[in-house]
């Protein structure tokens, strides 16, 4: 139902974008300053520090990502219109992947289920393909590509700290 439902829609990228994407988007930052009320040690400067890094990431990821896909694999795509759905797709996935964030932001400790329900966003990836409409035989690819982009700078992150 979920790729469907979005085929089915009139929304553009840009719509996406600046209507859901953005909005979330701040969400996560702001997000960044709830372990203040958890770990009292925490200062402002080091929160404020990681909510900028937070949004930061995931902004730049976007357009790293829609280009890389857009550009590189621009003959996997069937469709002239292949562009429009390949941000779609990334717009969708990132949005998936902030929510895992938010909730991670949200709660007192390490909640480790919360970091392995990053892994379902390569089914979300692969349901996407038909979306895209990418070519017969390269599904494989596009979808290790994206996946990759999309998931390594959430990981080192969420592991790093930062």
């Amino acid at each position: 139902m979920g790729w469907e439902r979005v085929n089915s829609s009139a929304h553009t990228s840009k719509d996406v974008f600046f209507k859901a994407f953005l909005p979330m988007l701040i969400i996560l930052a702001l997000t960044a300053f709830v372990p203040m009320c958890f770990d009292h040690t925490l200062n402002t400067h080091t929160v404020l520090i990681h909510a900028i890094t937070q949004a930061s990431v995931f902004f730049i990821l976007y357009f790293l990502t829609s280009y890389v896909l857009g550009e590189m694999f621009r003959e996997t795509v069937k469709t002239k219109a292949g562009d429009e759905r390949v941000n779609i797709y990334v717009l969708y996935n990132l949005m998936y992947l902030m929510l895992l964030n938010i909730i991670s932001n949200s709660m007192p400790i390490d909640f480790t289920p919360v970091l392995f329900m990053m892994l379902y966003v390569l089914w979300i990836a692969v349901k996407g393909v038909p979306f895209i409409e990418v070519k017969e035989g390269k599904e494989t690819k596009f979808v290790v590509i994206a996946v990759a982009m999309m998931l390594l700078a959430p990981i080192v992150i969420n592991f790093l700290k930062l």
